[in-house]
């Protein structure tokens, strides 16, 4: 448990350093590309991130758990896909989101039952999900965008308040609902204990499988409600949106914002600071010129350092 909160006052500190990353990364900006700070760019900057953010604090539950869910993105097109299908063929608007969130849901509730209470290894789990889920979204679609939604759709759900796009107000949402339930509630407090060390919960009579199901399903809902907003922002959904690169985008954030893959230690906040600090480097690197896959590589070896870290500290720990 000393470890534990150990981890916990550095992961607090990560957060500073997190921060500062953030403010480094404006000043290169600043200097080098003024126009990345017009308002539009910056709110288009802080849509993205809130897209990406809210996806990751849904992994956040599942690595503090000491899981892995590899099926998000793969689920949130899948999500978006059902709901976008249904509101076509019904031209309701409330009929969608509630499917996208059912779905995610579901699909998080199936993982959770697996590996909680099945005792399955979630890395496999949720390679398979993530196969299925995408197999069946590419077969329903014949790999087609699936357009025809009601248009007010877009107008609720890319309406603005106080001159920001909704879904960066629901990020904040979510940033505070996350942070107060991993922090405060006794969910989170089961959780973190699960994932720090799961033979040690067991013996206090916490009921493992339980607490991992839930934040599946946490995980899961959360890919639900970010399709609602990526379905709304793109005007069509597309098996293409659970790509890989996303993947890569979703662990990447929760990695740089302090979550470790070992379990027991992460917090929502972390995760919120770690998607921007995502979303900067891509369109830093967009605006300098530099070719995609060049981006997959910085993002690819900026996880292998931060987690080499994180197995150094654990150890050390």
């Amino acid at each position: 448990m000393t470890a534990l909160l150990a981890g916990r006052h550095s992961q607090y500190l990560g957060n500073l350093v997190i921060g500062l990353l953030v403010i480094g990364l404006l000043a290169v900006m600043y200097v080098n590309a003024p126009s990345f700070f017009r308002v539009n760019n910056l709110i288009n900057v802080l849509v993205q991130a809130s897209i990406l953010g809210t996806l990751a604090i849904g992994l956040c539950f599942v690595f503090v758990g000491g899981g892995i869910d590899l099926s998000l993105p793969a689920t949130m097109a899948f999500a978006g896909i059902i709901g976008a299908m249904l509101m076509r063929d019904t031209q309701m608007v409330w009929i969608g989101p509630l499917a996208m969130l059912a779905v995610g849901s579901l699909v998080g509730a199936f993982n959770g039952f697996a590996v909680g209470f099945l005792s399955m290894k979630p890395f496999v789990v949720t390679l398979a999900t993530m196969t299925v889920v995408g197999g069946f979204s590419i077969w329903i679609t014949a790999s087609q965008s699936v357009f025809g939604h009601p248009y007010v759709f877009e107008d609720i759900f890319l309406c603005r308040f106080l001159s920001l796009p909704v879904s960066v107000w629901v990020f904040f949402l979510a940033i505070i609902a996350g942070q107060l339930c991993l922090e405060k509630a006794p969910y989170g407090q089961k959780l973190r204990a699960v994932g720090y060390n799961e033979r040690a919960a067991l013996i206090a009579r916490v009921s493992t499988g339980k607490i991992v199901w839930g934040s599946y399903v946490i995980a899961g809902a959360a890919a639900g409600l970010t399709a609602i907003f990526l379905v709304a922002r793109l005007g069509s959904a597309s098996a293409k949106l659970g790509s890989d690169a996303l993947l890569l985008d979703v662990i990447s954030a929760c990695v740089i914002g302090r979550v470790s893959i070992y379990g027991g230690i992460g917090t929502p906040l972390g995760v919120a600071l770690g998607a921007l600090v995502v979303t900067l480097i891509t369109n830093s690197l967009n605006l300098f010129g530099i070719s995609f896959f060049a981006s997959l590589v910085v993002k690819g070896a900026i996880i292998l350092l931060l987690v080499y870290i994180d197995t150094i500290m654990r150890r050390r720990a």
